[in-house]
Formats: structure tokens, C-alpha cells, sequence
């Protein structure tokens, strides 16, 4: 069995210094079972991680779906160590940002200008406030996550901190479900700036409905803006917008865009874009070359190889054959699998006397003592096998049913090892 030992000491340590001991929600305490989970990880290659403990994992979170190559990827390293040599921020742009720029604008549809942050949130939060500068109006209809900032944040349970005021700015809508996009811009005739959303996550967007979505924000005198923080530069080279053929009129980027180098973009309508030279996006590190290197040499490698078509591959064989696992084993109460092939999820549902956060908390317990690092999704890289497919295919095999015989005799509780998840904060 393993320890995580470790793990769980410096978790005590890192949290008299650091609230819940992590800089990333997603990465904290929150989302890990205590005492069946490790907490730190210090070192990855390829598609696999190591922790503190010294355990070995074939990794599918991919540090929340920003690689998109594999770890420590050879050219991008390379790229990063020439571009180390002459300096990593200057008094003045470096001629790599128009270089980053240009590759972005060739490969996305919508891009006709560009410009950078450090995370997803920067870029959504830029987009919304070019969307607010263009039409002088204030509110925003979201459909998905995107990010922490408070125009986005205030609208979830997560809103501590948030001005009221701010909050009734933005209104959530239903993916799949133009009537409720509908209802909300009628509601509010003529002050809605922006409809935002992630193109896809869990769900497939049914016929028409993206299109329906553009159509519908400009017939109200709204921008669209697609989030493509997670969906760019993995679903296809131009993002989900070029694979789905519905051209928006912004569009940000981050994560994969230089496979886990901190940068983001905004990308659009030039008429649009023009109106960064009139608001304030402004970063000191918005330049920072390091991260614009690792962003030229992604970019040249999906360009170069065939890393777009490879992801759906390796993701559609993990998808084709959890949904076998789940159908013959009858656990399909219990487990459904879903999402773009590079970006797939095992929802977990409330089934057979036990809640979804019981069942994910042993799903997570037994996955990780049998190496495979998890959180519910399948973010694959390049650097995945056809090797790692088939490992976490046969643990599937074998943690599955035994969910479901747990579940059949209500010995699931017993056989966790930790208290039970709770449910904190839903993303999607």
C-alpha cells in the first residue's frame, strides 16, 4: 500500500504559510482525499509525475490540462534555455511577443490581433472589459468557468468579497439551451456586452447551438467571446471555434498555449482589439520572453506534427473503452463518460444509497494507489501512450466493478481509507 506520508507532513508545514497550502484550488486539500492522496509533487517528464513521497504516477490531470506536449517537452525546454541566454523581461517589448502574436493570429480563426496575460483569468477579464469599452454597456451572460476575477467569480457560490453590485452584472445561462440564453437578454433589453462561454466542456454542443448563440448575441447588440482557455490549441490548432466552425468575436487563451508556461491571450476583431490602446490591459510580465519562447516552440510543434490529431486518438480510445467498461458492468448510473477525447470527463453521480463525492472519494483512493493521478477528467498529452491508455484502461477494469459491488453490498464507506470529499465549489 502506498504512504503519503510525506506528503501529508508537509502539508502541515505549507499551510502555516500558505492558506490551504497551495496557490491553485484546484491543486489544494480541497480536491484530494486526506491520508489516500499525495499533496506535492516534485518532479515530471512525459506524461508521468513523481511525489514527495517518491511515488510514481501516469499523470491525466496534466497540471490541470496546461500540457499539452508532456512534461519538460525537449524543444520547448530548448527554446526556453537559447531564449534564457539573452534575458527574460526588458525595458522595452522583445520582438518574440509580435513573433507569438503572428503564430496566433495564423492559426485562429478569429485572431486578427492579439494580446497577452499570465493566466486564463487575465484574458477573460480583458475580454470582458473590451466587450463592455465596444458597447458601452455592463452586463455579461456566462456559461461555464472563467476564472477568479469578480465580474465572473461573483455570479458562483465562491463570491466572498465580491461587491453586490459587481454580482448583478453577470447572469448564468445553460449550455445546450438557446430558450435560457434567450430569456436572459430579453429580460434586459440593450445592456448586455458580452455572452461568454467555454465552446465546450462536459457536453457536446448540440446542432446549431453555438451558432445559435452567435446569433442571438448580435441580433441583441452583444459581442461573443469564446473561453478557450482549455479548449485552444487542444481540441484542434485553431481552438474548438475552428473545429466546430463558428468564428466569435473574441477569443482567449491560455494553459495549453505554451505547454505550462505562464501566458495568456486575448484575440479577436480588429475593430475590437484596438480598443487595448483606449483601456487599461497592462502587465509588467505581460512580455516576459521565457514564456513567450515556450509559447513559439508549442506552437511550431502543432503546427509541425501531428499533436492535434494525436491527443483525439489517445482520448478517444480512453473514452471508447471506459464507456464498454461502464456498459457491461451495468454501472452506468454510477459512471458516465463524456467530453472532446483531449479533454474528457468521468462524471460521478449520486447512485445505490451513496453520494457522488463518496463514490469519487474511493475512485480517487483506489486510482492512485494503483498510479494513476486523477481528479475526473482525462487532459491528454502528446507525450500520453498508447502504453498509459491501456494502464489506465485496465485499472478502470478493476476499480470500477469493485465501485460497484461496494456500492451493491453498502460497504463503500468501509472501504475508504479518509474522510469523504465534500462538495466546496462546482466548476462546471
Amino acid at each position: 500500500m502506498r504512504t503519503f506520508d510525506a506528503s501529508q507532513q508537509y502539508l502541515a508545514r505549507a499551510e502555516q504559510v500558505i492558506p490551504l497550502g497551495s496557490q491553485t484550488f484546484s491543486k489544494s486539500r480541497t480536491q484530494y482525499p486526506h491520508g489516500a492522496s499525495p499533496y506535492f509533487i516534485t518532479r515530471a517528464s512525459g506524461s508521468r509525475c513523481w511525489d514527495l513521497d517518491g511515488n510514481e504516477y501516469i499523470d491525466f490531470v496534466s497540471s490541470l490540462a496546461s500540457i499539452t506536449l508532456g512534461y519538460n517537452d525537449p524543444d520547448v525546454t530548448q527554446a526556453v534555455r537559447e531564449q534564457l541566454e539573452s534575458g527574460v523581461i526588458f525595458s522595452l517589448p522583445h520582438p518574440i511577443e509580435a513573433e507569438v502574436a503572428e503564430l496566433i493570429c495564423d492559426m485562429v480563426p478569429c485572431a486578427e490581433m492579439v494580446r497577452f496575460g499570465k493566466n486564463g483569468s487575465d484574458a477573460t477579464s480583458g475580454a470582458v472589459r473590451l466587450a463592455r469599452a465596444y458597447t458601452g454597456r455592463d452586463r455579461v451572460a456566462v456559461c461555464g468557468y472563467h476564472g477568479w476575477q469578480d465580474w465572473y467569480i461573483g455570479s458562483t457560490a465562491r463570491n466572498r468579497g465580491v461587491p453586490k453590485a459587481t454580482s448583478e452584472l453577470t447572469h448564468t445561462f445553460t449550455y445546450n439551451d438557446l430558450a435560457s440564453l434567450q430569456t436572459l437578454l430579453d429580460q434586459h433589453p440593450n445592456e448586455f456586452a458580452a455572452v461568454i462561454l467555454e465552446p465546450m466542456n462536459v457536453a457536446d454542443p448540440l446542432p446549431g447551438f453555438l451558432q445559435g448563440v452567435k446569433d442571438l448575441a448580435h441580433r441583441h447588440g452583444a459581442l461573443l467571446v469564446f473561453d478557450e482557455t482549455i479548449t485552444g490549441f487542444r481540441f484542434a490548432n485553431g481552438g474548438a471555434q475552428a473545429l466546430f466552425g463558428v468564428t466569435p468575436d473574441l477569443a482567449t487563451f491560455g494553459k495549453g498555449l505554451a505547454n505550462g508556461y505562464p501566458v495568456s491571450a486575448v484575440a479577436g476583431r480588429r475593430d475590437v482589439m484596438k480598443l487595448m490602446e483606449e483601456i487599461f490591459f497592462s502587465f509588467t510580465f505581460g512580455g516576459e520572453a521565457l514564456s513567450l519562447a515556450a509559447a513559439k516552440a508549442t506552437l511550431t510543434k502543432l503546427r509541425t506534427q501531428p499533436v492535434a490529431r494525436t491527443l483525439a486518438a489517445r482520448g478517444q480510445a480512453i473514452l471508447d473503452g471506459a464507456r464498454r467498461i461502464v456498459d457491461d458492468g451495468g454501472l452506468g448510473d454510477i459512471f458516465a463518460p463524456s467530453g472532446h477525447p483531449s479533454w474528457s470527463f468521468l462524471n460521478i453521480r449520486d447512485a445505490r444509497g451513496a453520494t457522488a463525492f463518496e463514490i469519487k472519494t474511493l475512485w480517487m483512493q483506489e486510482l492512485m494507489e494503483r498510479g494513476i493521478l486523477s481528479v475526473g477528467t482525462h487532459n491528454v498529452s502528446y507525450a500520453h501512450t498508447t502504453g498509459d491508455v491501456e494502464a489506465l484502461l485496465t485499472v478502470y477494469r478493476e476499480v470500477l466493478p469493485m465501485i460497484g459491488h461496494a456500492l451493491d453490498h453498502g460497504t463503500l464507506r468501509q472501504q475508504l481509507r479518509c474522510k469523504p470529499l465534500e462538495p466546496l465549489f462546482k466548476l462546471r
